[in-house]
């Protein structure tokens, strides 16, 4: 009896000290944080006539936090693509908690104290200042910083979904309205993203450029050709693009893991004034028998996607 009755007190004590244990690894876990590296990136933009992109960021915010060690720069987006980023600076992140991101621009004087702060370059050497209603982009996405120590916040400005032409006559380009930024610009964790890239093979020359665009699952409908919101914006609810390079190859980077949808259209210059105009979707095959309707994106991984231009559709 007294065997019994030490033997529950025993187990009773072994619980209590799991359950503790485990409430305090729980605590502990509550409240660790990682630094986090935040990184950009960009996404191409649609337009010939167009030799840079330039944006004056001030501040990065975490959170409403500003990441350490960043001053005031001025970057050629165009120069961070295929997966090319530039580092910003780096702060303590909380495991586990979905954070936001927020850019804070100069429009109107870059990081030397030239005017304009933002704007795009032209091939004939021309600066079309970008003007913004608010000079901070509040990204729509979040972030999950992950127990991993090689946590890297990426955020994507992707300048096809940003920038459109302008009616002003002193630009020919602008931000699009503060609501579509928001949208335009993604923010994932690198350590929870994959890449999908590959070759395009185009032997009847259907396409005088092909663009791919990249949807998650379902996502994708007919009428994303379309211009969309009040800055009439193509493909809007694509996750990126890339355009396939003159070797025929592409990538699309910083994927967050999950199912998507690989769409490829078909763009032209038909006038020659450097502007590609949509000419419609390419019906296109995988030569690895890849599902481009349904292809599945890992963590650290790439997915080779080789294809077939079979013609429009």
């Amino acid at each position: 009896m007294n065997n019994s009755i030490l033997k529950t007190g025993i187990l009773a004590l072994l619980l209590s000290f799991a359950s503790c244990s485990e409430n305090g690894e729980s605590m502990a876990d509550d409240s660790q944080t990682r630094n986090t590296k935040v990184s950009i990136t960009d996404a191409p933009i649609d337009n010939a006539e167009v030799s840079g992109a330039f944006v004056t960021i001030t501040d990065v915010k975490v959170d409403g936090v500003s990441i350490q060690g960043f001053t005031t720069t001025t970057i050629d987006l165009m120069t961070l693509q295929n997966g090319t980023k530039k580092v910003l600076g780096d702060l303590d992140l909380k495991v586990g908690a979905m954070s936001s991101v927020s850019l804070i621009l100069d429009c109107d004087m870059d990081a030397n104290g030239n005017a304009p702060g933002s704007y795009i370059k032209t091939k004939n050497g021309l600066k079309h200042k970008l003007e913004a209603s608010s000079n901070e982009i509040k990204i729509s996405d979040k972030v999950e910083v992950l127990a991993s120590t090689a946590n890297e916040i990426i955020i994507d400005f992707d300048l096809r979904k940003t920038i459109i032409a302008s009616n002003s006559i002193q630009s020919n380009f602008d931000f699009v309205t503060d609501f579509e930024l928001s949208k335009g610009v993604r923010v994932v964790n690198n350590e929870g993203a994959g890449t999908v890239s590959g070759s395009v093979s185009d032997s009847n020359n259907t396409a005088e450029t092909i663009v791919v665009f990249t949807y998650k699952a379902g996502v994708y409908t007919e009428s994303e050709a379309s211009g969309q919101g009040a800055s009439n914006v193509q493909f809007a609810n694509a996750t990126t693009s890339a355009i396939v390079a003159s070797n025929t190859t592409y990538e699309l980077n910083f994927l967050k893991e999950g199912d998507y949808e690989i769409k490829f259209a078909a763009f032209e210059d038909s006038n020659n004034d450097g502007k590609l105009a949509f000419k419609g979707m390419l019906n296109v095959e995988s030569t690895l028998g890849l599902n481009v309707n349904s292809l599945n994106v890992s963590s650290n991984a790439n997915v080779n996607l080789l294809i077939n231009v079979k013609g429009m559709k």
